[in-house]
Protein backbone atom coordinates (compact mmCIF):
# COMPACT_ATOMS: atom_id res chain seq x y z
CA UNK A 1 0.00 0.00 0.00
CA UNK A 2 1.55 3.29 -1.13
CA UNK A 3 1.71 6.63 0.62
CA UNK A 4 -1.30 8.02 -1.24
CA UNK A 5 -3.57 5.12 -0.30
CA UNK A 6 -2.40 5.12 3.33
CA UNK A 7 -2.96 8.86 3.67
CA UNK A 8 -6.35 8.57 1.95
CA UNK A 9 -7.46 6.01 4.50
CA UNK A 10 -6.04 7.94 7.45
CA UNK A 11 -7.73 11.17 6.40
CA UNK A 12 -11.00 9.35 5.70
CA UNK A 13 -11.08 8.04 9.30
CA UNK A 14 -10.33 11.49 10.74
CA UNK A 15 -12.70 14.37 11.52
CA UNK A 16 -12.00 15.80 8.06
CA UNK A 17 -13.09 12.57 6.41
CA UNK A 18 -16.33 12.38 8.38
CA UNK A 19 -17.13 16.06 7.80
CA UNK A 20 -16.65 15.81 4.04
CA UNK A 21 -18.07 12.27 3.89
CA UNK A 22 -15.09 10.67 2.26
CA UNK A 23 -15.21 7.02 1.25
CA UNK A 24 -14.28 4.93 4.28
CA UNK A 25 -15.20 7.62 6.83
CA UNK A 26 -18.06 5.59 8.27
CA UNK A 27 -20.55 8.41 7.68
CA UNK A 28 -24.01 7.00 6.81
CA UNK A 29 -24.00 9.10 3.63
CA UNK A 30 -20.35 8.80 2.67
CA UNK A 31 -19.65 9.45 -1.00
CA UNK A 32 -18.37 6.43 -2.84
CA UNK A 33 -14.83 6.72 -4.25
CA UNK A 34 -14.36 10.18 -2.67
CA UNK A 35 -10.70 10.24 -1.63
CA UNK A 36 -8.51 13.06 -0.40
CA UNK A 37 -5.87 13.01 -3.14
CA UNK A 38 -8.50 12.56 -5.82
CA UNK A 39 -10.24 15.67 -4.47
CA UNK A 40 -6.91 17.51 -4.58
CA UNK A 41 -6.40 16.60 -8.25
CA UNK A 42 -9.99 17.52 -9.04
CA UNK A 43 -9.60 20.92 -7.40
CA UNK A 44 -6.53 21.66 -9.48
CA UNK A 45 -8.32 20.49 -12.64
CA UNK A 46 -11.20 22.86 -11.97
CA UNK A 47 -8.81 25.71 -11.27
CA UNK A 48 -6.77 25.21 -14.43
CA UNK A 49 -9.95 24.92 -16.48
CA UNK A 50 -11.24 28.27 -15.20
CA UNK A 51 -7.98 30.13 -14.53
CA UNK A 52 -8.58 32.04 -17.75
CA UNK A 53 -11.22 34.05 -15.87
CA UNK A 54 -8.44 35.93 -14.04
CA UNK A 55 -7.26 37.61 -17.21
CA UNK A 56 -10.46 37.49 -19.28
CA UNK A 57 -12.72 38.99 -16.60
CA UNK A 58 -10.29 41.79 -15.81
CA UNK A 59 -9.90 42.58 -19.51
CA UNK A 60 -13.66 42.70 -20.14
CA UNK A 61 -14.52 44.76 -17.03
CA UNK A 62 -11.63 47.14 -17.65
CA UNK A 63 -13.20 48.04 -21.00
CA UNK A 64 -15.91 49.81 -19.03
CA UNK A 65 -13.23 52.18 -17.76
CA UNK A 66 -14.10 51.42 -14.15
CA UNK A 67 -13.82 54.52 -12.02
CA UNK A 68 -11.67 56.24 -14.64
CA UNK A 69 -13.37 59.22 -16.29
CA UNK A 70 -13.01 59.76 -19.99
CA UNK A 71 -12.56 63.53 -20.60
CA UNK A 72 -16.02 65.08 -21.24
CA UNK A 73 -14.95 66.62 -24.52
CA UNK A 74 -13.83 63.22 -25.86
CA UNK A 75 -15.90 60.44 -27.37
CA UNK A 76 -15.34 56.95 -25.96
CA UNK A 77 -13.26 55.87 -28.95
CA UNK A 78 -11.04 58.96 -28.61
CA UNK A 79 -10.18 57.81 -25.08
CA UNK A 80 -8.16 55.01 -26.67
CA UNK A 81 -5.47 57.61 -27.36
CA UNK A 82 -5.71 59.59 -24.12
CA UNK A 83 -2.59 58.65 -22.13
CA UNK A 84 -3.94 59.75 -18.75
CA UNK A 85 -7.13 57.74 -19.22
CA UNK A 86 -5.30 54.67 -20.52
CA UNK A 87 -2.89 54.75 -17.56
CA UNK A 88 -5.83 54.84 -15.17
CA UNK A 89 -7.50 52.01 -17.10
CA UNK A 90 -4.32 49.89 -16.85
CA UNK A 91 -4.40 50.28 -13.06
CA UNK A 92 -8.08 49.28 -13.04
CA UNK A 93 -7.26 46.15 -15.02
CA UNK A 94 -4.54 45.16 -12.52
CA UNK A 95 -7.04 45.88 -9.71
CA UNK A 96 -9.54 43.55 -11.33
CA UNK A 97 -6.94 40.78 -11.72
CA UNK A 98 -6.53 40.83 -7.94
CA UNK A 99 -10.26 41.24 -7.33
CA UNK A 100 -11.24 38.35 -9.63
CA UNK A 101 -8.76 35.96 -8.02
CA UNK A 102 -9.73 37.09 -4.51
CA UNK A 103 -13.51 36.75 -4.86
CA UNK A 104 -13.11 33.43 -6.69
CA UNK A 105 -10.89 32.16 -3.87
CA UNK A 106 -13.27 33.28 -1.13
CA UNK A 107 -16.51 32.00 -2.64
CA UNK A 108 -15.10 28.69 -3.91
CA UNK A 109 -13.47 27.93 -0.55
CA UNK A 110 -16.67 28.75 1.34
CA UNK A 111 -18.75 26.65 -1.06
CA UNK A 112 -16.56 23.65 -0.30
CA UNK A 113 -16.24 24.24 3.44
CA UNK A 114 -19.86 25.00 4.30
CA UNK A 115 -21.90 23.37 1.52
CA UNK A 116 -19.58 20.38 0.84
CA UNK A 117 -20.12 20.65 -2.90
CA UNK A 118 -17.39 20.39 -5.60
CA UNK A 119 -18.62 23.54 -7.32
CA UNK A 120 -16.36 26.56 -7.86
CA UNK A 121 -17.58 30.13 -8.19
CA UNK A 122 -16.19 33.20 -9.96
CA UNK A 123 -17.45 36.30 -11.79
CA UNK A 124 -19.64 34.95 -14.58
CA UNK A 125 -18.83 35.10 -18.26
CA UNK A 126 -21.69 36.66 -20.20
CA UNK A 127 -22.81 38.62 -17.17
CA UNK A 128 -19.51 40.49 -17.17
CA UNK A 129 -19.98 41.34 -20.86
CA UNK A 130 -23.54 42.57 -20.19
CA UNK A 131 -22.23 44.58 -17.22
CA UNK A 132 -19.48 46.19 -19.31
CA UNK A 133 -20.91 46.73 -22.76
CA UNK A 134 -24.60 47.31 -21.97
CA UNK A 135 -25.02 48.61 -18.42
CA UNK A 136 -21.82 50.68 -18.01
CA UNK A 137 -20.90 50.79 -21.69
CA UNK A 138 -17.53 50.83 -23.39
CA UNK A 139 -15.50 53.51 -21.61
CA UNK A 140 -18.58 54.47 -19.58
CA UNK A 141 -20.88 55.21 -22.53
CA UNK A 142 -23.78 52.99 -21.35
CA UNK A 143 -26.87 53.33 -19.15
CA UNK A 144 -25.31 54.08 -15.76
CA UNK A 145 -21.84 54.81 -14.33
CA UNK A 146 -19.66 51.97 -13.10
CA UNK A 147 -20.34 52.84 -9.45
CA UNK A 148 -24.14 52.71 -9.91
CA UNK A 149 -23.91 49.38 -11.75
CA UNK A 150 -21.99 47.92 -8.80
CA UNK A 151 -24.77 49.15 -6.51
CA UNK A 152 -27.29 47.18 -8.60
CA UNK A 153 -25.13 44.07 -8.26
CA UNK A 154 -24.80 44.65 -4.49
CA UNK A 155 -28.58 44.86 -4.03
CA UNK A 156 -29.16 41.86 -6.29
CA UNK A 157 -27.03 39.71 -3.98
CA UNK A 158 -29.18 40.51 -0.96
CA UNK A 159 -32.36 39.79 -2.93
CA UNK A 160 -30.81 36.44 -3.79
CA UNK A 161 -30.27 35.74 -0.10
CA UNK A 162 -33.95 36.46 0.56
CA UNK A 163 -35.07 34.15 -2.25
CA UNK A 164 -32.82 31.42 -0.87
CA UNK A 165 -34.06 31.79 2.71
CA UNK A 166 -37.66 31.54 1.47
CA UNK A 167 -36.77 28.41 -0.49
CA UNK A 168 -37.80 29.86 -3.86
CA UNK A 169 -34.53 29.10 -5.66
CA UNK A 170 -34.44 25.55 -4.31
CA UNK A 171 -38.06 24.92 -5.24
CA UNK A 172 -37.48 26.30 -8.74
CA UNK A 173 -34.61 23.87 -9.34
CA UNK A 174 -36.60 20.94 -7.96
CA UNK A 175 -39.89 21.78 -9.70
CA UNK A 176 -38.46 22.03 -13.22
CA UNK A 177 -39.69 18.98 -15.21
CA UNK A 178 -37.31 16.02 -15.30
CA UNK A 179 -36.61 16.17 -19.04
CA UNK A 180 -35.72 19.86 -18.87
CA UNK A 181 -33.41 19.24 -15.93
CA UNK A 182 -31.65 16.49 -17.85
CA UNK A 183 -31.57 18.71 -20.94
CA UNK A 184 -30.00 21.51 -18.89
CA UNK A 185 -26.94 19.35 -18.27
CA UNK A 186 -26.68 18.52 -21.98
CA UNK A 187 -27.17 22.16 -22.97
CA UNK A 188 -24.48 23.27 -20.55
CA UNK A 189 -22.20 20.63 -22.05
CA UNK A 190 -22.74 22.11 -25.53
CA UNK A 191 -22.32 25.60 -24.07
CA UNK A 192 -18.96 24.52 -22.68
CA UNK A 193 -18.11 23.04 -26.07
CA UNK A 194 -18.80 26.23 -27.99
CA UNK A 195 -16.71 28.17 -25.45
CA UNK A 196 -13.87 25.70 -25.98
CA UNK A 197 -14.07 26.06 -29.76
CA UNK A 198 -14.02 29.87 -29.92
CA UNK A 199 -11.13 32.35 -29.80
CA UNK A 200 -11.79 34.12 -26.48
CA UNK A 201 -11.52 31.06 -24.23
CA UNK A 202 -10.76 28.18 -26.56
CA UNK A 203 -8.77 26.84 -29.50
CA UNK A 204 -10.24 29.20 -32.10
CA UNK A 205 -11.80 26.57 -34.37
CA UNK A 206 -14.98 28.59 -34.98
CA UNK A 207 -15.83 32.27 -35.23
CA UNK A 208 -18.82 34.49 -35.86
CA UNK A 209 -19.46 35.31 -39.51
CA UNK A 210 -21.54 37.56 -41.76
CA UNK A 211 -23.25 35.26 -44.28
CA UNK A 212 -23.64 32.47 -41.71
CA UNK A 213 -23.99 32.61 -37.89
CA UNK A 214 -20.78 30.61 -37.36
CA UNK A 215 -17.89 29.71 -39.61
CA UNK A 216 -14.81 27.52 -39.56
CA UNK A 217 -11.80 29.52 -38.41
CA UNK A 218 -8.38 28.55 -37.14
CA UNK A 219 -6.29 31.21 -38.88
CA UNK A 220 -3.69 33.51 -37.36
CA UNK A 221 -4.72 36.98 -36.22
CA UNK A 222 -3.00 38.84 -39.05
CA UNK A 223 -5.10 37.03 -41.65
CA UNK A 224 -8.53 37.81 -40.15
CA UNK A 225 -10.63 40.41 -41.94
CA UNK A 226 -12.38 43.33 -40.23
CA UNK A 227 -15.25 41.09 -39.07
CA UNK A 228 -12.92 38.47 -37.57
CA UNK A 229 -13.59 35.94 -40.34
CA UNK A 230 -10.78 33.81 -41.77
CA UNK A 231 -10.20 33.86 -45.56
CA UNK A 232 -10.56 30.43 -47.16
CA UNK A 233 -6.86 29.85 -47.82
CA UNK A 234 -5.85 30.44 -44.21
CA UNK A 235 -8.42 28.38 -42.31
CA UNK A 236 -7.08 25.69 -39.98
CA UNK A 237 -3.52 27.02 -40.46
CA UNK A 238 -2.95 28.46 -36.98
CA UNK A 239 -0.32 26.32 -35.18
CA UNK A 240 -1.86 27.12 -31.79
CA UNK A 241 -5.04 25.40 -32.97
CA UNK A 242 -3.18 22.16 -33.65
CA UNK A 243 -1.16 22.34 -30.44
CA UNK A 244 -4.46 22.67 -28.57
CA UNK A 245 -6.09 19.81 -30.50
CA UNK A 246 -3.26 17.28 -30.21
CA UNK A 247 -1.59 18.14 -26.87
CA UNK A 248 -4.63 19.50 -25.06
CA UNK A 249 -7.23 17.27 -26.70
CA UNK A 250 -6.08 13.97 -28.23
CA UNK A 251 -3.34 13.40 -25.64
CA UNK A 252 -5.71 14.18 -22.77
CA UNK A 253 -8.36 11.81 -24.14
CA UNK A 254 -5.80 8.99 -24.50
CA UNK A 255 -4.59 9.51 -20.93
CA UNK A 256 -8.19 9.48 -19.69
CA UNK A 257 -8.93 6.29 -21.63
CA UNK A 258 -6.06 4.57 -19.82
CA UNK A 259 -7.21 6.00 -16.46
CA UNK A 260 -4.11 8.13 -15.98
CA UNK A 261 -4.68 10.33 -12.94
CA UNK A 262 -4.43 14.06 -13.52
CA UNK A 263 -4.86 13.73 -17.30
CA UNK A 264 -6.72 17.03 -17.63
CA UNK A 265 -4.17 18.95 -15.56
CA UNK A 266 -1.30 17.42 -17.53
CA UNK A 267 -2.82 18.46 -20.85
CA UNK A 268 -3.40 22.05 -19.76
CA UNK A 269 0.09 22.42 -18.26
CA UNK A 270 1.79 20.87 -21.29
CA UNK A 271 0.16 23.25 -23.76
CA UNK A 272 0.85 26.23 -21.47
CA UNK A 273 4.55 25.43 -21.12
CA UNK A 274 4.87 24.92 -24.88
CA UNK A 275 3.21 28.32 -25.46
CA UNK A 276 5.33 30.42 -23.10
CA UNK A 277 8.66 30.72 -25.02
CA UNK A 278 8.57 33.82 -27.24
CA UNK A 279 10.61 32.60 -30.21
CA UNK A 280 8.06 30.06 -31.46
CA UNK A 281 5.03 30.15 -33.74
CA UNK A 282 2.74 29.05 -30.90
CA UNK A 283 3.84 31.63 -28.35
CA UNK A 284 1.29 33.31 -26.13
CA UNK A 285 3.53 36.40 -26.10
CA UNK A 286 4.00 37.60 -29.70
CA UNK A 287 6.07 40.70 -30.40
CA UNK A 288 3.11 43.08 -30.41
CA UNK A 289 2.08 45.78 -27.95
CA UNK A 290 -0.35 43.38 -26.28
CA UNK A 291 2.15 40.53 -26.35
CA UNK A 292 4.91 42.71 -24.88
CA UNK A 293 2.61 43.96 -22.13
CA UNK A 294 1.51 40.41 -21.30
CA UNK A 295 5.11 39.17 -21.27
CA UNK A 296 6.24 42.01 -19.01
CA UNK A 297 3.51 41.00 -16.57
CA UNK A 298 4.43 37.30 -16.95
CA UNK A 299 8.10 38.00 -16.09
CA UNK A 300 7.15 39.33 -12.67
CA UNK A 301 6.14 35.74 -11.70
CA UNK A 302 5.40 36.69 -8.08
CA UNK A 303 3.68 39.98 -7.41
CA UNK A 304 0.78 41.40 -5.45
CA UNK A 305 -1.21 44.31 -6.78
CA UNK A 306 -3.43 45.92 -4.12
CA UNK A 307 -6.87 47.07 -5.27
CA UNK A 308 -6.66 50.85 -5.61
CA UNK A 309 -9.50 52.21 -7.73
CA UNK A 310 -12.45 49.77 -7.60
CA UNK A 311 -12.72 48.80 -3.92
CA UNK A 312 -16.10 49.73 -2.33
CA UNK A 313 -17.01 52.47 -4.81
CA UNK A 314 -20.81 51.97 -4.86
CA UNK A 315 -22.93 55.06 -5.54
CA UNK A 316 -26.14 54.99 -3.51
CA UNK A 317 -27.70 58.15 -4.90
CA UNK A 318 -29.36 56.52 -7.90
CA UNK A 319 -32.33 58.89 -8.23
CA UNK A 320 -31.18 60.34 -11.54
CA UNK A 321 -30.65 56.83 -12.93
CA UNK A 322 -33.82 55.27 -11.45
CA UNK A 323 -35.16 53.74 -14.68
CA UNK A 324 -31.83 52.46 -15.96
CA UNK A 325 -30.88 51.23 -12.47
CA UNK A 326 -34.12 49.24 -12.22
CA UNK A 327 -33.64 47.71 -15.67
CA UNK A 328 -30.06 46.68 -14.90
CA UNK A 329 -31.09 45.25 -11.51
CA UNK A 330 -33.97 43.18 -12.94
CA UNK A 331 -31.81 41.87 -15.79
CA UNK A 332 -28.99 40.88 -13.44
CA UNK A 333 -31.53 39.19 -11.17
CA UNK A 334 -33.40 37.01 -13.65
CA UNK A 335 -30.36 36.07 -15.73
CA UNK A 336 -28.28 35.20 -12.68
CA UNK A 337 -31.02 33.25 -10.89
CA UNK A 338 -31.66 31.02 -13.91
CA UNK A 339 -28.02 30.81 -14.92
CA UNK A 340 -26.60 29.95 -11.50
CA UNK A 341 -29.53 27.80 -10.35
CA UNK A 342 -29.39 25.72 -13.53
CA UNK A 343 -25.61 25.39 -13.40
CA UNK A 344 -25.49 24.45 -9.73
CA UNK A 345 -28.24 21.86 -10.08
CA UNK A 346 -26.58 20.32 -13.15
CA UNK A 347 -23.19 20.13 -11.42
CA UNK A 348 -24.85 18.56 -8.35
CA UNK A 349 -26.45 15.93 -10.60
CA UNK A 350 -23.19 15.43 -12.48
CA UNK A 351 -21.32 14.60 -9.25
CA UNK A 352 -24.15 12.34 -8.02
CA UNK A 353 -25.34 14.52 -5.13
CA UNK A 354 -29.02 14.74 -6.10
CA UNK A 355 -31.56 13.07 -3.82
CA UNK A 356 -33.95 11.45 -6.32
CA UNK A 357 -36.80 11.51 -3.80
CA UNK A 358 -36.81 15.26 -3.16
CA UNK A 359 -34.98 16.30 -6.35
CA UNK A 360 -32.73 18.43 -4.15
CA UNK A 361 -29.07 18.20 -3.22
CA UNK A 362 -27.45 18.27 0.19
CA UNK A 363 -26.94 21.70 1.72
CA UNK A 364 -28.66 23.39 -1.21
CA UNK A 365 -29.78 26.33 0.97
CA UNK A 366 -26.20 26.89 2.12
CA UNK A 367 -24.85 26.57 -1.42
CA UNK A 368 -27.32 29.09 -2.85
CA UNK A 369 -26.72 31.46 0.08
CA UNK A 370 -22.95 31.39 -0.47
CA UNK A 371 -23.51 32.15 -4.13
CA UNK A 372 -25.81 35.04 -3.24
CA UNK A 373 -23.41 36.51 -0.69
CA UNK A 374 -20.62 36.12 -3.24
CA UNK A 375 -22.55 38.40 -5.60
CA UNK A 376 -22.73 41.13 -2.94
CA UNK A 377 -19.14 40.77 -1.70
CA UNK A 378 -17.86 40.62 -5.28
CA UNK A 379 -19.48 43.98 -6.03
CA UNK A 380 -17.47 45.47 -3.16
CA UNK A 381 -14.37 44.22 -4.98
CA UNK A 382 -15.54 45.95 -8.15
CA UNK A 383 -16.68 42.78 -9.95
CA UNK A 384 -19.79 41.84 -11.92
CA UNK A 385 -22.06 39.08 -10.48
CA UNK A 386 -20.42 35.92 -9.17
CA UNK A 387 -21.94 32.62 -10.26
CA UNK A 388 -21.36 28.86 -10.21
CA UNK A 389 -18.95 27.78 -12.94
CA UNK A 390 -19.67 25.08 -15.46
CA UNK A 391 -15.91 24.47 -15.62
CA UNK A 392 -16.46 22.71 -12.26
CA UNK A 393 -17.31 19.77 -14.50
CA UNK A 394 -13.59 19.42 -15.26
CA UNK A 395 -12.90 18.65 -11.60
CA UNK A 396 -15.95 16.42 -11.26
CA UNK A 397 -14.88 14.41 -14.31
CA UNK A 398 -11.47 14.06 -12.61
CA UNK A 399 -13.25 12.41 -9.64
CA UNK A 400 -14.25 15.34 -7.42
CA UNK A 401 -17.30 14.57 -5.26
CA UNK A 402 -16.99 16.66 -2.08
CA UNK A 403 -16.34 20.19 -0.93
CA UNK A 404 -12.62 19.49 -0.75
CA UNK A 405 -12.52 19.92 -4.53
CA UNK A 406 -13.93 23.45 -4.30
CA UNK A 407 -11.68 24.27 -1.34
CA UNK A 408 -8.55 23.27 -3.27
CA UNK A 409 -9.80 25.34 -6.20
CA UNK A 410 -10.29 28.28 -3.82
CA UNK A 411 -6.80 27.84 -2.37
CA UNK A 412 -5.40 27.80 -5.90
CA UNK A 413 -7.14 31.09 -6.64
CA UNK A 414 -5.73 32.49 -3.40
CA UNK A 415 -2.22 31.51 -4.49
CA UNK A 416 -2.99 33.02 -7.88
CA UNK A 417 -3.42 36.41 -6.18
CA UNK A 418 0.34 36.39 -5.65
CA UNK A 419 1.23 34.40 -8.79
CA UNK A 420 -1.22 36.20 -11.04
CA UNK A 421 1.39 36.67 -13.82
CA UNK A 422 1.64 32.87 -14.18
CA UNK A 423 -2.01 31.94 -13.96
CA UNK A 424 -3.13 34.87 -16.07
CA UNK A 425 -0.82 33.54 -18.79
CA UNK A 426 -2.49 30.18 -19.38
CA UNK A 427 -3.47 30.49 -23.06
CA UNK A 428 -7.07 29.81 -24.09
CA UNK A 429 -6.01 27.02 -26.47
CA UNK A 430 -4.62 25.15 -23.43
CA UNK A 431 -8.09 24.83 -21.89
CA UNK A 432 -10.28 24.79 -25.01
CA UNK A 433 -10.19 21.04 -25.66
CA UNK A 434 -10.67 20.35 -21.95
CA UNK A 435 -14.00 22.16 -22.12
CA UNK A 436 -14.96 20.13 -25.19
CA UNK A 437 -14.10 16.88 -23.38
CA UNK A 438 -16.17 17.88 -20.35
CA UNK A 439 -19.01 18.87 -22.68
CA UNK A 440 -19.00 15.41 -24.22
CA UNK A 441 -19.18 13.80 -20.77
CA UNK A 442 -22.11 15.99 -19.77
CA UNK A 443 -23.98 15.18 -22.99
CA UNK A 444 -24.48 11.60 -21.79
CA UNK A 445 -27.65 12.73 -19.98
CA UNK A 446 -29.41 13.09 -23.34
CA UNK A 447 -30.11 9.35 -23.42
CA UNK A 448 -32.31 9.66 -20.32
CA UNK A 449 -34.59 12.37 -21.72
CA UNK A 450 -38.12 11.23 -22.54
CA UNK A 451 -37.97 11.52 -26.34
CA UNK A 452 -41.15 9.45 -26.80
CA UNK A 453 -43.61 12.23 -25.91
CA UNK A 454 -43.30 15.55 -27.75
CA UNK A 455 -44.58 17.51 -24.75
CA UNK A 456 -41.37 16.49 -22.99
CA UNK A 457 -39.06 16.13 -26.00
CA UNK A 458 -39.56 19.52 -27.72
CA UNK A 459 -38.98 21.66 -24.56
CA UNK A 460 -35.93 19.53 -23.76
CA UNK A 461 -34.54 19.97 -27.27
CA UNK A 462 -35.11 23.74 -27.16
CA UNK A 463 -33.28 23.89 -23.83
CA UNK A 464 -30.34 22.01 -25.32
CA UNK A 465 -30.24 24.08 -28.52
CA UNK A 466 -30.86 27.58 -27.19
CA UNK A 467 -28.11 27.48 -24.54
CA UNK A 468 -25.13 27.26 -26.91
CA UNK A 469 -26.79 29.14 -29.79
CA UNK A 470 -27.59 32.20 -27.64
CA UNK A 471 -24.49 31.80 -25.44
CA UNK A 472 -26.76 31.89 -22.39
CA UNK A 473 -27.84 29.21 -19.91
CA UNK A 474 -30.67 31.45 -18.74
CA UNK A 475 -32.20 31.85 -22.21
CA UNK A 476 -32.10 28.10 -22.74
CA UNK A 477 -33.99 27.50 -19.49
CA UNK A 478 -36.53 30.20 -20.37
CA UNK A 479 -37.15 28.60 -23.78
CA UNK A 480 -37.54 25.14 -22.27
CA UNK A 481 -39.82 26.13 -19.40
CA UNK A 482 -42.05 28.43 -21.48
CA UNK A 483 -42.45 25.89 -24.30
CA UNK A 484 -43.20 23.14 -21.76
CA UNK A 485 -45.92 25.25 -20.16
CA UNK A 486 -47.41 26.31 -23.51
CA UNK A 487 -47.48 22.85 -25.15
CA UNK A 488 -48.76 20.95 -22.14
CA UNK A 489 -51.24 23.65 -21.15
CA UNK A 490 -52.79 23.54 -24.64
CA UNK A 491 -53.05 19.75 -24.42
CA UNK A 492 -54.73 20.08 -21.02
CA UNK A 493 -57.21 22.71 -22.28
CA UNK A 494 -58.11 20.67 -25.39
CA UNK A 495 -58.56 17.54 -23.29
CA UNK A 496 -60.83 19.25 -20.77
CA UNK A 497 -62.88 21.16 -23.32
CA UNK A 498 -63.47 17.97 -25.32
CA UNK A 499 -64.55 15.99 -22.31
CA UNK A 500 -61.45 13.82 -22.47
CA UNK A 501 -62.07 12.65 -26.03
CA UNK A 502 -59.24 14.56 -27.79
CA UNK A 503 -55.89 13.58 -26.33
CA UNK A 504 -52.49 12.72 -27.86
CA UNK A 505 -52.44 8.97 -28.67
CA UNK A 506 -49.33 8.40 -26.53
CA UNK A 507 -50.13 10.71 -23.62
CA UNK A 508 -49.58 7.78 -21.26
CA UNK A 509 -45.87 8.07 -22.13
CA UNK A 510 -45.63 11.60 -20.71
CA UNK A 511 -43.51 12.00 -17.60
CA UNK A 512 -45.62 12.86 -14.54
CA UNK A 513 -45.05 16.31 -13.07
CA UNK A 514 -46.31 18.01 -9.92
CA UNK A 515 -45.32 21.07 -7.96
CA UNK A 516 -45.96 19.08 -4.76
CA UNK A 517 -42.45 17.69 -4.57
CA UNK A 518 -41.44 15.52 -1.57
CA UNK A 519 -39.72 17.73 0.95
CA UNK A 520 -42.22 20.59 0.53
CA UNK A 521 -41.80 24.15 -0.63
CA UNK A 522 -40.11 25.67 2.42
CA UNK A 523 -36.51 24.87 3.37
CA UNK A 524 -36.07 22.14 6.03
CA UNK A 525 -34.88 24.57 8.70
CA UNK A 526 -38.05 26.66 8.30
CA UNK A 527 -40.18 23.54 8.71
CA UNK A 528 -38.21 22.62 11.82
CA UNK A 529 -38.91 26.07 13.30
CA UNK A 530 -42.61 25.72 12.46
CA UNK A 531 -42.71 22.35 14.23
CA UNK A 532 -41.28 23.94 17.40
CA UNK A 533 -37.82 22.37 17.16
CA UNK A 534 -35.48 24.54 19.22
CA UNK A 535 -32.24 23.32 17.65
CA UNK A 536 -33.66 24.00 14.19
CA UNK A 537 -30.20 24.27 12.65
CA UNK A 538 -29.67 20.52 13.18
CA UNK A 539 -31.01 18.06 10.64
CA UNK A 540 -33.55 15.45 11.64
CA UNK A 541 -32.12 11.92 11.83
CA UNK A 542 -34.92 10.78 9.54
CA UNK A 543 -34.00 13.27 6.84
CA UNK A 544 -30.33 12.30 7.15
CA UNK A 545 -31.25 8.77 6.16
CA UNK A 546 -33.69 9.56 3.37
CA UNK A 547 -31.20 9.04 0.61
CA UNK A 548 -29.01 6.46 2.33
CA UNK A 549 -28.11 3.74 -0.08
CA UNK A 550 -28.57 6.01 -3.08
CA UNK A 551 -25.22 7.78 -2.92
CA UNK A 552 -23.30 4.93 -4.52
CA UNK A 553 -25.69 4.64 -7.44
CA UNK A 554 -26.03 8.40 -7.88
CA UNK A 555 -22.28 8.93 -7.93
CA UNK A 556 -21.69 6.44 -10.74
CA UNK A 557 -24.44 7.32 -13.20
CA UNK A 558 -27.12 9.81 -14.06
CA UNK A 559 -30.51 8.38 -13.10
CA UNK A 560 -32.93 7.95 -15.95
CA UNK A 561 -36.31 9.62 -16.32
CA UNK A 562 -37.89 6.17 -16.08
CA UNK A 563 -36.35 5.75 -12.65
CA UNK A 564 -37.80 9.09 -11.58
CA UNK A 565 -41.23 7.89 -12.64
CA UNK A 566 -40.93 4.56 -10.79
CA UNK A 567 -39.74 6.24 -7.58
CA UNK A 568 -42.56 8.78 -7.71
CA UNK A 569 -45.09 5.98 -8.10
CA UNK A 570 -43.56 3.97 -5.29
CA UNK A 571 -43.58 7.04 -3.03
CA UNK A 572 -47.30 7.36 -3.71
CA UNK A 573 -47.87 3.71 -2.82
CA UNK A 574 -48.82 2.70 -6.36
CA UNK A 575 -47.83 -0.55 -8.05
CA UNK A 576 -45.46 -0.09 -10.94
CA UNK A 577 -45.94 -2.48 -13.85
Amino acid sequence: MGFAEKSNQAIARSFVGKYFRLDGSGHPKERKDARFWTEFRAGLATFFAMAYIISVNSTILADSGGTCVCPPESMSNVCNTNDEYLLCKAIVKRDLVTATAAISALTSFCMGLFANMPIALAPGMGLNAYFTFTVVGFHGSGMVPYQVALTAVFVEGFVFVGLTILGIRQWLARAIPASIKLATGVGIGLYLTIIGLTYSAGIGLITGAVSTPLELAGCEDQFKDDTGVCPGGHKMRNPTLWIGIFCGGVLTVMLMMYRVKGAIIFGILLVSIISWPRHTEVTYFPYTNLGNDSFDFFKKVVTFHPIQKVLVVQEWNVSQYAGQFGLAFITFLYVDILDCTGTMYSMARYCGAIDERTQDFENSSIAYTIDAMGVTIGSLFGCSPVTAYIESGAGISEGGKTGLTAMFTGLSFFIAIFFAPIFASIPPWATGCTLVIVGSLMAQSAKDINWKYMGDAIPAFLTIAIMPFTYSIAYGLIAGICSYILINMLVFIIEKSSGGRVVPPNKDEKEPWTWRIPGGFLPPWVRRIASGKKDFWKRDPESEGIAAGQASENSSTHNSAEKHYIQDKQADGEKVM
